[in-house]
């Protein structure tokens, strides 16, 4: 028997799947691919680009290439509040390994550092540092690791997504 809530039921139904393919429809269509957060050293300010960029690549304010890869986290807990958002490290590479990874994004030979040695070229810092370090070395894993303590609230905070 057809009753109200059965009307209301298959509604909903219809309309969740709806919303879900165009959501599929949305995302498996972007040209672009899957995105990541940089962070401009110059305009002190948070930007999205392409997860596959090799840093440092151009920045917000101009043509400079000071914008590196950004680890963000949500002190609270929860990514959707964007007020909660900080910037835990940043990230670039060693200048051998940009080139050779520039290289063979180009259609060049596969770099020549191996993946065993790769880490020692990967460098992290804050954003208020001077200087980097490699995130194998001492201050890179804290650099690395800090940012995963809970805070005062006890709650630990979570890495965020574009």
């Amino acid at each position: 028997m057809v009753t109200p809530k059965n009307i209301r039921l298959v509604g909903a139904a219809v309309a969740a799947a709806g919303a879900l393919a165009l959501l599929y429809r949305t995302w498996s269509s972007d040209p672009s691919g899957p995105r990541g957060f940089f962070y401009d050293l110059s305009a002190k300010r948070l930007f999205d680009g392409p997860i596959d960029a090799i840093p440092p690549v151009a920045g917000v304010d101009g043509p400079e290439a000071d914008g590196y890869r950004a680890v963000i986290v949500s002190l609270s807990g929860k990514p959707e509040e964007r007020s909660s958002w900080r910037v835990a490290y940043l990230e670039r590479y060693s200048p051998e390994l940009q080139q050779q990874m520039e290289q063979a994004r180009q259609g060049g030979p596969a770099p020549t550092i191996p993946r065993s040695e790769a880490q020692a070229h990967r460098w992290v810092r804050r954003t208020n540092d001077t200087e980097w370090f490699p995130i194998a070395s001492e201050t890179g894993l804290r650099i690395v690791t800090e940012w995963a303590q809970p805070g005062p609230d006890g709650i630990t905070p979570v890495v965020c997504t574009p």
